[in-house]
């Protein structure tokens, strides 16, 4: 199978905390998981988007119930911030 994605992430946001899971596709196939859990802080939100960057995370996808999104959007986009989680 041909890998779409090489660095991406899944987000699963609840009201107190967000659960990532980030998916790394080494040169040899291996797949490395790293999960993480995050408070909805703006603190917190701004330390998930610095671990994505850090790892050099291309794709972000989230699933939620309700409203619980739209800060965690706001943050990855940069809105507010000089640079989002997108470097294209």
């Amino acid at each position: 199978m041909e890998t779409l994605v090489e660095r991406g992430c899944g987000l699963d946001v609840h009201q107190a905390t967000v659960v990532a899971c980030l998916l790394i596709v080494a040169k040899n196939g291996k797949v490395h998981k790293q999960i993480r859990t995050f408070g909805t802080t703006t603190r917190e939100l701004l330390a998930l988007r610095e671990w994505l960057l850090s790892q050099d995370c291309t794709h972000v996808a989230m699933e939620s119930t309700g409203v619980y999104w739209k800060p965690v959007y706001a943050i990855l986009e940069g809105e507010g911030t000089t640079d989002g989680v997108r470097r294209n």
